[in-house]
């Protein structure tokens, strides 16, 4: 048995137990444990996505055999397996953006809610395992709230929102594919998207606010995780997190209501919260520790904080 396959067991033998404990079907059972072989796994139920994470081009690719051991030692069919390379640079609109390659679609539950996850056409499967706990705890203080969720992609985070009581929930993403996979998700939990009480808007989150501003709507409890970089032609100029999330948070301010809070995070490893910026109008913790997944070697997947208004904002 190769080192990779005796470290794969060894953590799908653990992990299963957990992942039975904390009732996700999807989850991580390797995450660049060994460094001679960047790649992780995550199960879908029955289902394996591979990721290989792009290496110099001089150095011989360990695909094979990292694919032979997941068949082999988690006994998954290979028709189930789906092989995906993580390049160094990767725009947003890229990891959501249809390939040719086979696709396989399928329903998980995680948590008590289920969602819709398609292995193989995309990047991303449609459910970012690595916020497990964040969407935990958004269910946790939703109860009489009305929610927002920015850049919602396929509205994970607001199917949670609405199992845990929200009184509204807005989802705003510039892609309709994912926010009729959105409303795919909230059928699948038993809300009905076209209620009234449920809205989906197409649009850039900043111009987003600004409408919801001049609406005069508030909200309670907004989920805000934007991607680091996206320069999509839906929107005008480009979006930085680390450039422009100070300009992004006060924006969100002017909707937020007085007790409301703000879940924000990103996947920037070297992001810093602006605090020059953002301590004038906000008290701020961080959540990362808290919303870390159990199941992801790697500590530094993504940030998070929660944000509070200090003062009444006009």
């Amino acid at each position: 048995m190769s080192m990779f396959a005796n470290r794969l067991k060894k953590n799908a033998n653990h992990l299963r137990k957990w992942a039975r404990r904390v009732g996700t079907e999807a989850y991580r059972v390797y995450d660049k444990d060994i460094p001679e072989y960047a790649f992780s796994v995550d199960l879908y139920g029955p289902n394996a996505v591979v990721y290989e994470y792009e290496g110099p081009e001089d150095v011989p690719s360990k695909a094979d055999e990292v694919l032979e051991a997941v068949h082999l030692f988690l006994e998954i069919p290979e028709s189930r397996i789906f092989h995906k390379v993580r390049r160094r640079i990767v725009l947003r609109e890229e990891q959501y953006t249809r390939s040719e390659e086979r696709s396989f679609e399928t329903v998980v539950m995680e948590q008590g809610q289920r969602f819709k996850v398609v292995l193989g056409a995309y990047l991303d499967s449609g459910l970012f395992l690595d916020h497990r706990k964040s969407r935990a705890f958004v269910r946790a203080n939703a109860a009489g709230k009305r929610f927002l969720n920015l850049y919602c992609y396929t509205g994970a985070a607001t199917v949670y929102a609405a199992a845990g009581g929200a009184t509204e929930t807005v989802s705003v993403d510039l892609s309709n594919t994912y926010l009729e996979w959105a409303r795919e998700n909230m059928r699948m939990n038993g809300f009905d998207p076209e209620n009234g009480i449920h809205s989906f808007l197409r649009e850039d989150a900043m111009r987003a606010l600004s409408d919801l501003k001049f609406q005069g709507r508030k909200f309670d409890l907004l989920f805000v995780d934007p991607p680091s970089f996206s320069n999509s032609k839906k929107m005008v100029g480009h979006f930085d997190v680390q450039e422009h999330h100070a300009d992004l948070l006060l924006a969100c301010s002017k909707v937020l209501s007085e007790d409301g809070i703000i879940f924000f995070s990103n996947n920037n490893r070297k992001f810093k919260l602006d605090e020059n910026a953002l301590s004038g109008i906000f008290s701020y913790e961080s959540m990362t520790e808290k919303t870390l997944p159990d199941d992801f070697r790697s500590r530094r997947i993504h940030n998070s904080w929660l944000l509070r208004k200090k003062t009444s904002i006009a």
